[in-house]
């Protein structure tokens, strides 16, 4: 990781003045615009020297097409941790948050498909949040509901607003009885567990059970395939995204190749939950560019801050290119992290 000590004040000044500049026109800066906007007190040739400087230092890259140029990650990475001064949130920002925000009735997936579009759209980024793991949610109900002559539809009702269905195959079509019961069943024996004690412990909780008939034979299916059945880790509605079409108005995304490949990865939902599930152990994370893990991210930052849900924890943030606001965006993400902290509480 890059640190200070390796520039000199000078060098800092104006690596601070070039990202400055780029994230406010998207345009390679030169010299000439740095000595005129942020009166370093230095002329532009020396500013050129210097630029020059941080070039072969791997903190700025030189467009062949232009006379300017523009910060690497490793310039980010100094400005993020270094030079940066936070802005935090205008009143009509913490206004604009919380109106749309305490709308939600508490349940934690409404609050977040609020919170991510909101702040996707305060930050002209991409809003992106990711629900607590639903392995360490507690079960407060099951209904089995008949929708097929082989097929059950299972209902998870979990605790924090949560609920869940997917369907179970069944060799035949099942009598009322049949499936009522062995709904009284499990809820008699797994309800107020979590999900993962339950896959867990579910063949010694469901094994002496009293029944009979077609009941028993429902009940067998639980036990031979309570490990699938009750395993939601790759739910699908974890994730919660904002507008791609914010990012899409940005300059990087001009052309129709990085449109494309802005479309494609906003589409692989798998892979945007694992790189933010990940991020789930508190406080703010910020990976720029070449510092996320998957190479398709290599060309956007990550800028995410962790909230707890009693037990539970999940991330809200935001994505874009590594050419973003990074001291208003990182208190913006801050500031609804902890609302949307408040509201589930």
């Amino acid at each position: 990781m890059p640190s200070p000590e390796q520039l000199s004040e000078r060098e800092l000044r104006v690596l601070e003045a070039v990202i400055q500049s780029y994230v406010e026109t998207a345009e390679p800066a030169g010299s000439q615009t740095i000595a005129r906007r942020f009166g370093l007190g230095v002329s532009p040739a020396t500013i050129r020297n210097t630029m020059g400087e941080l070039e072969e230092k791997g903190f700025l890259y030189h467009p062949h097409t232009s006379a300017g140029r523009i910060p690497t990650d490793r310039g980010y990475r100094i400005y993020v941790d270094n030079l940066m001064r936070l802005s935090p949130p205008s009143d009509h920002e913490r206004s604009t948050i919380r109106a749309e925000v305490a709308g939600a009735r508490g349940a934690v997936e409404e609050v977040l498909r609020r919170a991510a579009p909101v702040l996707g759209v305060l930050t002209q980024e991409l809003g992106v949040a990711v629900a607590p793991a639903l392995d360490r949610i507690v079960l407060e109900r099951l209904e089995l509901v008949p929708v097929a002559s082989d097929r059950l539809l299972l209902v998870f009702d979990l605790r924090s607003g949560v609920v869940r269905t997917i369907f179970v195959q069944v060799p035949g079509a099942m009598a009322a009885e049949a499936v009522q019961r062995v709904a009284q069943i499990l809820n008699e024996r797994l309800a107020g567990h979590t999900l993962e004690e339950i896959r867990r412990t579910l063949p010694e909780r469901l094994r002496d059970a009293e029944t009979a008939g077609g009941s028993r034979e429902l009940l067998n299916i639980f036990i031979a395939e309570g490990e699938g059945i009750f395993d939601l880790s790759g739910d699908a509605n974890s994730l919660m995204l904002g507008s791609a079409q914010l990012l899409a108005d940005q300059p990087e995304f001009a052309s129709n190749a990085r449109m494309r490949d802005l479309l494609e990865l906003t589409e692989r939902r798998d892979l945007l939950r694992e790189a933010l599930a990940a991020r789930r152990r508190g406080g703010i994370a910020i990976t720029i560019g070449g510092e996320n893990l998957d190479a398709r991210l290599a060309d956007f930052t990550l800028v995410t801050a962790s909230y707890r849900a009693g037990d539970l924890t999940g991330v809200i943030g935001v994505m874009g290119p590594t050419r973003m606001p990074y001291d208003k965006i990182i208190g913006l993400v801050e500031h609804t992290s902890r609302l949307v902290e408040g509201l589930l509480a």
